[in-house]
């Protein structure tokens, strides 16, 4: 499985997830100029921007740790370009959650890092 087909895969397994845990989809694969975010969901009330990371044994950095400051800066920014394109939304609170995927098992359950960082 080529890469783009193994992130696809990834982040359908992670929505899938999402879903069971009760989040509601508002948008997946939301690109702009400045970037992209995963997923966007609802967790009641809270808008949620997801990223979705999945490595293997063999990586030199785990799928938590590769959500480094500077991949950090590119969500917040481009969240921040969302919001302002849908201002509705920029009233409700938000948060960053990361959804981390070992790529050894279909069957482990993904890790799910609520409010991995904030702005």
């Amino acid at each position: 499985m080529d890469r783009q087909a193994s992130g696809r895969a990834a982040e359908d397994r992670a929505l899938q997830w999402l879903l069971q845990q009760g989040l509601r989809l508002i948008e997946r694969n939301y690109r702009c100029r400045l970037g992209e975010i995963d997923l966007i969901m609802e967790d009641r009330d809270c808008l949620v921007f997801v990223e979705v990371r999945k490595r293997g044994h063999g990586s030199r950095v785990s799928a938590e740790a590769s959500v480094d400051a500077r991949k950090q800066q590119k969500l917040i920014h481009a969240a921040n370009l969302y919001l302002s394109r849908y201002p509705r939304r920029a009233s409700q609170p938000c948060r960053f959650d990361l959804i981390a995927l070992a790529s050894d098992s279909e069957r482990a359950t993904p890790l799910w890092y609520k409010d991995a960082f904030r702005p």
